[in-house]
């Protein structure tokens, strides 16, 4: 096999990272919002948000590049106002990454924030503690498995995203080429062998994430039971 470029492997950690990053704080944030609350049309809106989930990524990939294409609104005026462009540019890769694994982080903190009693979270209210202070002492630590759950779920889908960034972003070496696309393109021109090694690779990645999420949650209903044994 010829020299390994690690291009992809790094282009794909960041990319993750990044997008991660994003996901988990403004899935957090809807997440709190929306599934705690009763409001008309919350139903259309969380099926808005869940709809990448179940579209084709090549769907998705369209809707952005419809989105963000140079002939579009919002790519004209990203283009007159500030020179930028997002097609076929690493932050297209990113904004890929985004939109497919938001439905996965928001789906889990909705879950992990309608899981507890919130009459918690009124005893503490009529306490006198503040919404911010009930946030992060009472609410974010109840809810933290389900967060992990999709925070580790979140960063595995944005790792493998492959089908709305090769719209979006294309495939330029050292700019955009994740491990997916590198695996697409290895196979296309026949280099087999290298196209293996990042079949190996990512599977090995997506696995022992998988494996370590099981395991933590194992581990933290045996503390929890411990806990409640002890009562």
């Amino acid at each position: 096999m010829d020299t390994v470029n690690l291009s992809p492997l790094w282009l794909s950690f960041k990319t993750a990272a990044i997008a991660t990053v994003i996901v988990f704080i403004t899935g957090v944030i809807l997440a709190r919002i929306i599934a705690r609350n009763s409001f008309p049309g919350k139903g259309i809106l969380e099926a808005i948000i869940m709809l990448p989930l179940v579209l084709p990524p090549t769907v998705v990939g369209f809707g952005l590049l419809w989105l963000f294409g140079k002939n579009s609104f919002l790519g004209r005026l990203l283009m007159d106002w500030f020179d930028f462009q997002v097609v076929f540019t690493w932050y297209a890769v990113i904004i890929a990454a985004v939109v497919v694994s938001f439905p996965l982080m928001y789906q889990s903190a909705a879950a992990a924030f309608k899981q507890y009693d919130k009459n918690v979270e009124n005893a503490a209210y009529t306490m006198g503690a503040s919404k911010w202070r009930v946030f992060w002492t009472i609410s974010f630590p109840l809810a933290w498995p389900g967060l992990l759950a999709g925070l580790v779920l979140a960063f595995a889908r944005a790792l493998g995203e492959f089908g709305a960034t090769l719209m979006l972003a294309g495939y330029i070496p050292n700019v955009t080429d994740t491990i997916p696309l590198a695996i697409y393109f290895e196979v296309e021109s026949g280099n087999m062998e290298m196209a293996t090694f990042w079949v190996i690779l990512i599977i090995a990645l997506g696995f022992s994430a998988i494996l370590w999420l099981n395991w933590w949650s194992k581990r933290n209903m045996m503390r929890y039971s411990r806990q409640r044994n002890n009562e």
